[in-house]
């Protein structure tokens, strides 16, 4: 591969391989998004006319959409505060702390990630049945925190890891409490992780299946269970336009990030001023 790289026949043909590559993942993408435009969204490609009727009829009058959207949204948000606040404690606890069997701890973290979601879904069935749980958005939040959390984890640990410990040991040394230390300098300087974590946490929960469809009831349903359930029992054209605002949100979701990474390249006297209050200041 080293060798293809130093001709100019051999940067060609990378270059055509890595073409194919990216038109063959991002083809179903586009067909999605050129459908839902449309007249007859399901029935060919390139349409025949253009239209935005299946955008219109999501928002119409008695569209169960709307409500599965708005229910979504909510148990991504509430996923992201479970999920960003564990992930940080637990990031915090495998990087900055002596953990007794960190390896086995951090395996036992990212195991819902190497479970399949099933398993996971019937596990949390089984937990919030009994508790007349089952339908309620904190329920599916909590079953949403279990698959977030872990993604939450790595992208804070890697954030923590790639802070310079010198600064906080300095803050220590000029008489800077623990609390001091942590909202002042190791929270501001990992913010572009913590808000990483947060974008992909509520991406995480925003297109979970398998925990809405086992946690759901027939009153709380979420976007991407409206989906089966209309793809179940009808052919319905709306759905590729509700597919093409999920790669939508996707596709800003990650936008944030690449800024994010961006900004989080910088050096780490950019992103915070250092001025720890000496005398033992603990507030």
């Amino acid at each position: 591969m080293i060798g293809l790289r130093d001709s100019v026949a051999g940067r060609v043909v990378l270059a055509v391989i890595s073409l194919l590559v990216l038109v063959f993942l991002g083809m179903p993408i586009v067909l999605i998004l050129v459908t839902s435009f449309g007249s007859d969204a399901l029935g060919s490609f390139p349409p025949e006319s253009w239209t935005m009727n299946w955008y219109q009829q999501l928002f119409a009058d008695g569209s169960r959409w709307p409500a599965a959207l708005a229910l979504s949204a909510t148990v991504a948000a509430l996923t992201t505060v479970f999920s960003v606040a564990l992930g940080m404690m637990a990031a915090i606890a495998l990087v900055r702390s002596d953990l007794p069997m960190r390896s086995a701890v951090y395996g036992l973290v990212l195991a819902p990630l190497v479970i399949p979601q099933v398993v996971v879904a019937l596990g949390l069935f089984l937990l919030f049945e009994p508790a007349a749980m089952l339908g309620s958005p904190i329920a599916i939040a909590l079953g949403h925190t279990v698959l977030a959390t872990p993604i939450a984890v790595m992208i804070l640990m890697a954030t923590l890891k790639g802070i310079d410990e010198r600064l906080e040991d300095a803050a220590a040394s000029m008489g800077a409490g623990r609390l001091t230390i942590a909202r002042r300098i190791t929270f501001p300087l990992a913010a572009p992780g913590v808000i990483a974590a947060a974008i992909f946490s509520f991406i995480t929960s925003f297109d979970e299946f398998f925990i809405s469809q086992f946690l759901s009831s027939v009153d709380t349903i979420t976007l991407p269970v409206q989906v089966f359930n209309v793809l179940q029992f009808d052919v319905d054209p709306t759905v590729t336009a509700v597919a093409a605002l999920l790669i939508a949100v996707a596709l800003v979701a990650l936008g944030l990030v690449s800024l994010l990474r961006r900004f989080g390249t910088g050096k780490q006297g950019g992103l915070l001023p250092v001025d720890v209050p000496a005398g033992g200041d603990t507030k």
